[in-house]
């Protein structure tokens, strides 16, 4: 069947540099920073108070541990693709080469969830600490979704449209289309004073770990209710949210936290030396994210009770549990909101890079209109693509609240770590003499147990969240059957080119 066409590697390398590509200028370190850059954020800063007052309590860092597992057994996945196929494209373009068009579509509209959306949920964090740090002088109307409102002395109050968040879409945007080189040197500035901000906040807030705070680890099931400032009450009683249920559940809300090591894949086309440097970004930008995660997460549970997280300050938690427990490092608390700012301007960077070159991709091989891979004459960056997307997402950004946004992106991140892993185990079957810069240790075991624990992160999402994802699927699905595949290139011509499997043969 033509929808399980698949592209050779050869097809695929064929034309990784021909004229008017885009250009190679991205060296290890700047692969690194990028990966960093996207990683360290919204996850870390708002993602853990969440995970901590809803399901893990001080047993946070467990979750972190164990979605790091996960991420650690799909990077090494990511970083044998990488090595073997330079192509800006990521998961859809390893999933193209291993299991067929119509998966490989699916994985591309999935990768929508994870950076679209993902940039969509930075951008309103990103309001959220702007006003904070402006004291609240933005209106409520105009900082919230229309689906978000508050009470305000006795009367309430809905919210218009997110703008500030549409501002940092802009300017990113706009950062984006002048070149990659250019982004790239603004995104490592920024991962440096972040990481150095967090740091910061780790040796200092040491100091004020409290052991009460850690005692027990993990939430009981018969914790107490706490009373949430809507009035609601919030139950631990739930398999979900205490023990070791606590911890997985926790794991499936911080996974959100790594986002971005994958991003570093869609830069492959850019890369200098992509064989060798792709897998150095991707696993490295894993583990310095990863100690960070749990030291950071340590220091936060130490410092403020899990339940304060339930009950105010949950979307600033760090400035939170400073001004609260730390008493006379005011400056530290405006500084970090400062670092936080930054830090969610290079995810969104990022997030807006990676969904434009899975974009570039798509278009290349025809699922999608020749306007994603239009590529601007001065700075060969696909800048129409770029456009759309900043509407696209702003669309997200404006109208729709974080939260919603927050679990479609973990979900849909998941379900391409799973294909991921899959498609290595496929591969290794298939052209087991191709030349492989890095492979994947202990294959089929790594994969498999990446498969398992992203699918089990997967079940442990709220329901109405992968019912979401499943009408999203469903939507992409429609798409591709009435427009992608009548228009696909490697379709319609399928029956006059070489075959994957002759090419495998020899």
């Amino acid at each position: 069947m033509k929808v399980f066409v698949k592209k050779s590697i050869e097809q695929l390398t064929s034309s990784v540099d021909a004229e008017g590509s885009l250009k190679r200028t991205l060296g290890a370190g700047n692969l690194i920073a990028l990966g960093i850059g996207a990683i360290i954020g919204a996850g870390l800063f708002v993602r853990t108070a969440a995970a901590a007052g809803e399901h893990a309590g001080p047993a946070v860092t467990l979750s972190f541990i164990v979605a790091a597992i996960g991420c650690a057994f799909a990077g090494l996945c990511y970083a044998e693709f990488a090595s073997i196929i330079p192509i800006a494209g990521s998961a859809y373009t390893y999933a193209y080469a291993t299991m067929g068009e119509i998966v490989a579509w699916v994985i591309g509209w999935a990768l929508i969830l994870e950076y679209a959306l993902g940039a969509a949920t930075v951008s309103i964090s990103w309001s959220e600490y702007v006003n904070k740090l402006l004291g609240g002088a933005i209106p409520y109307e105009w900082c919230h979704s229309p689906l978000e409102s508050v009470m305000v002395n006795g009367s309430s109050v809905h919210g218009i449209a997110n703008v500030p968040a549409l501002l940092i879409l802009l300017i990113l945007s706009l950062l984006l289309i002048k070149g990659t080189q250019e982004s790239a040197t603004v995104n490592g500035i920024i991962v440096f004073i972040k990481v150095a901000i967090v740091l910061v906040f780790i040796a200092i807030g040491w100091q004020y770990v409290n052991p009460v705070n850690h005692t027990p680890y993990m939430i009981p099931a018969n914790a107490p209710d706490v009373i949430l400032a809507s009035g609601k009450t919030y139950s631990y009683a739930p398999f979900f949210n205490h023990g070791w249920g606590g911890i997985v559940s926790g794991a499936g809300v911080v996974f959100f936290a790594f986002i971005g090591f994958d991003a570093v894949s869609t830069a492959a086309q850019e890369a200098k030396n992509p064989k060798r440097d792709m897998p150095i970004g991707i696993l490295g930008s894993l583990v310095v994210c990863t100690i960070l995660y749990i030291l950071f997460s340590w220091v936060l549970t130490g410092v403020a009770p899990y339940q304060d997280f339930m009950k105010s300050g949950k979307e600033a938690s760090v400035a939170y549990a400073i001004s609260t427990y730390m008493h006379g490092y005011a400056w530290l608390s405006t500084l970090v909101t400062v670092a936080i700012l930054a830090g969610f301007s290079s995810v969104i960077l990022v997030m807006l890079m990676g969904q434009s070159r899975v974009f570039y991709t798509m278009s290349i091989d025809g699922l999608l209109p020749k306007i994603f891979s239009d590529l601007h004459p001065k700075f060969r960056t696909p800048y129409k693509s770029n456009i759309i997307l900043f509407v696209f997402v702003g669309l997200f950004a404006a109208f729709i609240p974080g939260s919603v946004a927050g679990d479609l992106t973990s979900i849909g991140t998941l379900f391409a770590f799973i294909l991921v892993c899959v498609g290595v185990m496929l591969l290794r079957k298939t052209n087991p003499n191709l030349p492989r810069p890095f492979k994947t240790p202990l294959v089929p075991l790594v994969p498999i147990l990446g498969v398992i624990v992203c699918a089990g992160m997967i079940v442990s999402l709220p329901s109405e969240t992968q019912v979401s994802a499943l009408v999203w699927m469903v939507a992409g699905l429609v798409i591709y059957f009435g427009y992608s595949r009548k228009r696909s290139i490697l379709g319609n011509v399928s029956d006059i080119l070489p075959k994957a499997s002759d090419f495998e043969k020899q």
